[in-house]
């Protein structure tokens, strides 16, 4: 089941939230490349709006001082020896999640479009049990920084065709603002894509019988790296998804692990 929730359907901000916060397990995966002039803030930011989440920066092979800057700053990092990209880089994440049994997962980029702040957003539905995976999304409010309206409009048709696969509607495919729980985190720590991970992923969970919910937050634009997809690739990006959807569609699905 696939849910989109917005700030005003009850979402819990007060003491029962800081509860579950403080009783759960949570860690707060920062993947990064090349990122040294905004890893520090968001490290900061993730401190002051959920103190008691681990923060590990996954360093995905940068060739500035992401990594000295992220231990200075407090976070736990792991040095990939070469550039992954955002995929391999998350499922290391998922991976030490699962390891060392943590309840949720959440991914925050480390180039500052996702604002801390809105952490109990997405934290909310899984902590709640309504929802296996929340993703924060864009377009339910349509606030903040929305990127061009090129990407808006691929967004869009790999909303369509994602909608059309997990017959639910989802409107922010690409979001990477997003929280796991530990049946979220047992299915990507052994299955999460390489390339451009977040559209499959979501078809992954429909597939392993979890559940998807959507909250609307604002994200900022990014405050320092490069995006991973320019004019030139986003038909290469477009042609290479939905490929990669196809044969998600085609693949066993492996048991959850405990």
């Amino acid at each position: 089941m696939n849910a989109v929730l917005t700030k005003k359907d009850g979402i819990r901000t007060g003491e029962s939230l800081r509860q579950d916060l403080s009783s759960s397990k949570i860690l707060i995966i920062i993947p990064a490349y090349n990122e040294e002039h905004s890893i520090s803030q968001v490290i900061q930011d993730v401190k002051t709006h959920c103190p008691s989440a681990h923060i590990l920066v996954i360093n995905d092979g940068s060739k500035d001082r992401t990594r000295e800057v992220a231990e200075a700053s407090g976070a736990s990092v792991i040095t990939l020896p070469t550039n992954l990209g955002i995929g391999g880089a998350m499922q290391t994440g998922y991976r030490y999640a699962h390891r060392y049994g943590y309840d949720v997962a959440i991914q925050v980029d480390g180039d500052g479009q996702h604002k801390a702040e809105q952490l109990h957003l997405i934290l909310e539905p899984v902590l709640s049990g309504q929802a296996d995976l929340a993703i924060g999304s864009r377009f339910i409010e349509q606030t903040g920084f929305l990127s061009s309206a090129s990407r808006r409009a691929g967004i869009k048709i790999l909303s369509t065709i994602v909608s059309a696969m997990t017959h639910k509607r989802v409107l922010d495919v690409t979001s990477g603002f997003r929280a796991a729980n530990k049946r979220a985190i047992a299915v990507f720590q052994s299955d999460y894509a390489t390339d451009y991970p977040e559209v499959d992923s979501i078809v992954l969970i429909h597939r392993s019988g979890l559940r998807t919910s959507e909250v609307a937050v604002v994200m900022e634009a990014r405050t320092g790296g490069k995006s991973s997809i320019n004019a030139m690739r986003s038909v290469y990006y477009m042609i290479k998804v939905i490929l990669a959807l196809f044969i998600r569609s085609l693949k066993a699905i492996k048991p959850i692990e405990a």
